[in-house]
């Protein structure tokens, strides 16, 4: 046993918990599910000719997990979902033709799941990672839950969400999401940054959903490991 083993056993007597992903006593993490949470980024080259940088497949364990932060308070878990956001980022950063100059711009929550929640999940985990993302869009009005909208109307349902909180003129930009799921988020967050002036030159999103986007150009670690951080 490690001393890190040895250190959350006596930890786990002290304040119970279980694992986000499983259940399994005494872990915020297991090994199992931590080891489900390591990146592996690919590109998704499906949202409006935009490529989008993703780091986990969101099946199983890591769909649980993820749906345990963001719907059950499971902040704990936020920094081991940090990392695979920010070596996303970091690969869309490197994808991009630009040198430099390149900012994160955080598809916004919502009001309401703000209140329901207390905090925006992307821009904790953007900070988490040691990122310092710009204050770019806001949420323009309320949107219909997405969950049984098909794709078509996922889009439509997001048509007009988001607006730039000013002109953004000579900027560019990554766009940071959680989940890839049908691409109509990021479409439209795209769209709101262009119509205030500003360049999108990629995107970034923690996981995506292998159902709606089963291929992917897979991009090594070796590709991006030296490329420069968020900023």
């Amino acid at each position: 046993m490690t001393l890190r083993d040895a250190l959350l056993d006596a930890w786990a007597l002290l304040s119970p918990v279980e694992c986000a992903g499983c259940a399994a006593a005494d872990r915020s993490l297991c090994a199992e599910c931590s080891g489900a949470l390591v990146p592996d980024v690919a590109t998704v080259s499906a949202v409006g000719g935009l490529g989008v940088a993703s780091a986990l497949r969101y099946e199983l364990r890591v769909r649980r997990v993820i749906l345990a932060f963001k719907e059950h308070d499971r902040t704990d878990v936020a920094r081991a979902l940090a990392v695979p956001l920010a070596h996303a980022v970091r690969a869309a950063i490197a994808a991009s033709p630009c040198d430099g100059g390149i900012e994160l711009a955080l598809v916004p929550t919502s009001r309401a799941a703000y209140r329901r929640r207390g905090y925006d999940p992307v821009r904790l985990l953007v900070r988490g990672a040691g990122g310092r993302p710009a204050r770019v869009l806001l949420a323009a009005r309320a949107k219909g839950t997405q969950k049984a909208l098909g794709l078509e109307q996922r889009h439509e349902n997001l048509r007009g969400a988001f607006v730039a909180a000013r002109r953004l003129d000579g900027r560019r930009f990554v766009i940071v999401d959680d989940i890839l799921t049908s691409g109509a988020t990021i479409s439209e967050a795209a769209r709101a940054i262009r119509t205030a002036g500003g360049e999108v030159v990629g995107a970034a999103t923690m996981a995506f959903t292998p159902r709606l986007f089963p291929f992917r150009d897979i991009a090594s670690s070796e590709d991006y490991r030296g490329a420069k951080g968020a900023q």
